[in-house]
């Protein structure tokens, strides 16, 4: 059966006014619902395990920390990683990332004093022939999804041996850019600009990541004025009813 997005896209494919009517009536159709899983996500512990992982003193582990590292704080989705460049950066004052996200839309992300370092360094480097990227492979192209996957995955199993709470989580790029997003909410940035960090569309998107904190919750519990209850009555029987009891 055709999805709903299916049916969208044919319908703008139709620019009839005679569809018009049929159109707005399975647009109004709303999505089915489903269950959302919780959001997952690591902390400063864990990241900073996964970030001293990388073999600094070879190539490869210098752009493996550089990449994970601007992943962690920008908490760019991996295509938009991937894809970045060399001019994509700017490292002077008021330092950013600009990229390319969803829908073709142009955002830039702030860097930390950290960040900007690490990637000043990172641009000295000698580049491989043919390379544009910001991130190459061996041979000076783009880095592939799985490739920074595999990576990923490396330096975890890597970082688990430090960081033991690593061995229990599944961590993908994507968890990366959950990580960045609680750091902020954290942090106590609003879920507004939150979204406009990310890239969303919808500030509801973004209100995931606080059913996800745990923390803010307590936090929140925290403030709370306690119950005025009595304290638990506990029934001491009168000698009367003590004799009484003992007579039967």
């Amino acid at each position: 059966m055709p999805s709903r997005r299916h049916w969208r896209e044919g319908f703008r494919r139709r620019s009839s006014p005679a569809h018009s009517a049929l159109i707005q009536r399975v647009l109004a159709i709303p999505s089915k619902r489903h269950d959302k899983p919780q959001v997952h996500f690591l902390t400063r512990p864990e990241i900073e395990a996964i970030l001293a992982a990388p073999d600094q003193t070879t190539w490869l582990g210098r752009r493996d920390y550089t990449l994970l590292l601007l992943a962690a704080q920008t908490g760019l989705r991996l295509s938009e990683l991937i894809g970045l460049d060399r001019e994509a950066i700017h490292l002077g004052a008021g330092a950013y990332v600009r990229c390319v996200g969803k829908g073709r839309k142009e955002r830039c992300t702030p860097l930390t004093t950290h960040v900007r370092i690490a990637l000043q360094a990172w641009v000295k480097e000698p580049t491989r022939p043919g390379a544009s990227v910001l991130f190459p492979n061996v041979h000076g192209g783009q880095l592939s999804a799985d490739s920074v996957q595999s990576l990923l995955a490396k330096h975890v199993r890597d970082a688990s041996k430090r960081c033991t709470s690593l061995t229990s989580k599944r961590v993908s790029p994507h968890v990366l850019r959950h990580s960045a997003a609680m750091e902020l909410l954290q942090a106590g940035v609003d879920c507004s600009v939150i979204a406009l960090w990310l890239g969303h569309e919808s500030i509801e998107t973004t209100q995931t990541y606080l059913h996800a904190h745990i923390a803010l919750k307590e936090a929140a519990l925290a403030k709370l004025e306690p119950y005025k209850l009595r304290k638990p009555f506990r029934f001491r029987p009168n000698d009367q009813l003590l004799a009484f009891l003992e007579a039967l």
